[in-house]
């Protein structure tokens, strides 16, 4: 029998802007999307997989490697197919029609990273009523990655906060960011520095802002793991974050104990 329902919103993005008016390929992760998405399965819970636009994710090239998966040729044989063949993968919902339903039937929400969460969950409305939902009934809810930057679409001024940002502007970020239902969090994202390696070797421009910045800007108290592509995870009352793609599944275990732990406050109030 299923423990319950998870929502996981994905993105629909395939490039990001670059510094200079150019774009670089962008997508979903693929051990960032589905390990954390496996573990859900394997606790006992439904996924709900939806997207801004009811498409499929794209799969960052970037991702479909063993490096992503310590070099274990069958985790990632299993990761490609699940992804490829899955329905949990396929069947995929518009978000909001999702939204339009009520989200009252669902336990938790995930959002997986690649950089493609920095173009449209950021500042997606429908994103926004996921996150507001879920802070304000205290229900789990994950992020991993650049995942973490979506957590800005509660804002009411998302676009302005990035249009903001954008612009080099701060202050006005600051501004727009005003009255943030996550404001002064613990919580973590892809760092600065680690993005540096995705702007060299991958997007070969820079990008307009950092991760971190955006959070703090909003007003979010961030940190990161000292060593780069560690694994590391931030965890303050119902928000769970991860750092990078090695903390894959440190937020997927992280995640579904904190839906045991509401699932028993849930039962001993009943």
């Amino acid at each position: 029998m299923s423990k319950g329902k998870v929502l996981v919103v994905g993105s629909n993005a395939d490039r990001i802007e670059v510094e200079g008016g150019g774009w670089g390929p962008t997508g979903n992760y693929l051990n960032e999307t589905v390990v954390p998405i496996m573990s859900l399965i394997d606790a006992g819970y439904d996924i709900v997989l939806a997207t801004p636009d009811g498409n499929k994710m794209h799969l960052d090239a970037a991702s479909d490697s063993l490096v992503h998966f310590g070099g274990d040729k069958a985790a990632y044989n299993r990761a490609k197919e699940f992804w490829n063949k899955s329905p949990v993968m396929n069947q995929i919902r518009v978000l909001k029609s999702v939204t339009d339903e009520g989200l009252d039937g669902y336990a938790a929400v995930f959002v997986p990273g690649g950089q493609a969460p920095v173009i449209d969950l950021m500042q997606d409305r429908e994103m926004g009523v996921v996150l507001r939902h879920f802070h304000e009934k205290s229900k789990p809810t994950a992020l991993l990655c650049h995942g973490p930057i979506a957590l800005v679409s509660a804002l009411p001024h998302s676009r302005e906060f990035r249009a903001a940002l954008m612009a080099g502007d701060d202050a006005k970020a600051r501004e727009w960011a005003k009255g943030w239902q996550y404001a002064g969090y613990k919580m973590t994202i892809f760092s600065a520095s680690e993005e540096k390696w995705v702007e060299k070797e991958i997007l070969h421009g820079k990008m307009y802002f950092t991760m971190p910045q955006a959070l703090t800007a909003a007003g979010g108290d961030v940190s990161a793991a000292k060593v780069d592509f560690e694994p590391n995870v931030v965890v303050d009352r119902e928000l769970i974050t991860g750092q990078n793609p090695r903390s894959d599944h440190l937020v997927g275990s992280t995640l579904v104990e904190a839906l045991g732990r509401a699932a028993k406050k849930s039962s001993q109030a009943a």
